[in-house]
């Protein structure tokens, strides 16, 4: 990218952005050059879409060409652009697919992965080319390797990340989850998709004392940033959530779909609380998440009396599900349950657990990694498992 480009994409609200960032500590002095050498603007496409209630998949697209204006404010604003709907398919439903990670969460997130003059990093999830542009612009093009499930989206970043002379020396395409031998043996490894099992193949590429930094989460609670620390070969590696973010899932551990099926519930009963208290929070969510770990949930109403009818819904995937009614939920037909568990007394029993425990926030919680692949969740220490 030349110098008259670069300057015309940091405009005056990027500029600000960068300030705001820098002054709430949000994005280290180490940084701060490299997002100015890399504005985000040069790495988002010129078609976005942007939340809305009155479109049938939820979303409006905005072109650049179009609407100038409102396309500069997304992208100059601390929020997430979502870039892609439904992997690119026509006429879906209006999933989000791909998106122009939050700025303050992209700095967040390159802050904890502690990089250093000379580290070769594996960036999972090359999206726009952002975050591949801002490690070049740090550590140099030969220093990153960078990866994209999604042929089209990998050759759009490549073109950004070539015009805006931040190409890293491998840009690949293909499964993030599996071994890229070409960059390894790497010391980070730095992830912009969810994941719910962390890949024995990313610990095996990195070297010992290594940093992995990805978004990590369960199907009822996708929410904790993971920081993990490689061990020794053969031993363990362990790590803690370090913040509270949302990413989109890795397409290969996406979780299953909550499809209630249409037999009659085989137990009917009230609930012991109410169903508001499963979804307090996010650190009551979290811990949920980790107790029953394979629960998804979402909510469901008849339009014809929405209030009267609004559920929280349960499945795990497997067979079982239950969905408890929000208004009366103490009444005897409030709580409905099919199948081998009884999803709706895990989830109860997983709230009191974290309630007994003095209401845990997310950043107490952290996980290891055996030398197996097995993952171990724990509250405060190692010794203490979450079960």
């Amino acid at each position: 990218m030349d110098e008259a480009r670069t300057a015309e994409e940091v405009s005056d609200g990027y500029a600000r952005l960068l300030a705001g960032l820098t002054e709430s500590g949000v994005l280290a002095e180490s940084w701060r050059g490299a997002f100015a050498r890399a504005p985000r603007a040069a790495f988002v496409p010129e078609v976005v879409w942007a939340p809305d209630d009155g479109s049938p998949n939820g979303h409006r697209r905005i072109t650049r060409a179009a609407e100038p204006d409102t396309w500069r404010s997304l992208v100059d604003a601390d929020g997430v652009v979502v870039t892609q709907l439904d992997d690119g398919a026509d006429n879906g439903p209006g999933v989000p697919t791909s998106s122009a990670s939050k700025p303050s969460l992209v700095a967040s997130m390159l802050r904890h992965l502690d990089v250093t003059d000379g580290a070769r990093v594996l960036d999972v999830g090359t999206g726009t080319g952002w975050t591949s542009a801002l490690l070049v612009a740090r550590l140099g093009g030969e220093a990153v390797t960078t990866v994209e499930v999604d042929p089209r989206i990998s050759g759009e970043a490549a073109h950004r990340l070539k015009s805006a002379a931040l190409s890293p020396a491998r840009l690949l395409v293909g499964d993030g989850l599996a071994a890229r031998p070409e960059g390894a043996p790497y010391d980070h490894i730095h992830s912009t998709a969810a994941v719910r099992r962390i890949p024995r193949t990313w610990i095996e590429q990195t070297r010992p004392g290594g940093t992995i930094v990805t978004p990590w989460g369960t199907p009822y609670a996708n929410a904790g940033l993971l920081r993990l620390v490689t061990g020794e070969p053969g031993g363990p590696s362990y790590g803690r959530f370090v913040d509270n973010v949302s990413f989109m899932w890795m397409r290969a551990q996406r979780p299953h779909a909550v499809v209630l099926p249409p037999q009659e519930p085989d137990r009917l009963g009230p609930s012991a609380i109410d169903p508001d208290l499963v979804l307090s929070n996010v650190d009551v969510a979290f811990t949920i998440g980790l107790r029953v770990p394979d629960a998804r949930y979402l909510h469901t109403w008849d339009a014809a009396d929405p209030a009267a009818t609004y559920r929280i819904a349960l499945s795990d995937g497997n067979g079982s599900w239950t969905s408890v009614r929000y208004e009366a939920w103490d009444a005897p037909d409030a709580v409905r349950q099919w199948g081998t568990r009884r999803l709706w007394d895990e989830i109860t029993a997983a709230r009191a657990w974290w309630e007994d425990r003095d209401r845990p926030s997310l950043t107490r919680f952290g996980l290891t990694v055996t030398a197996r692949g097995r993952q171990e969740l724990w509250l405060d220490g190692p010794a203490n498992p979450v079960g």
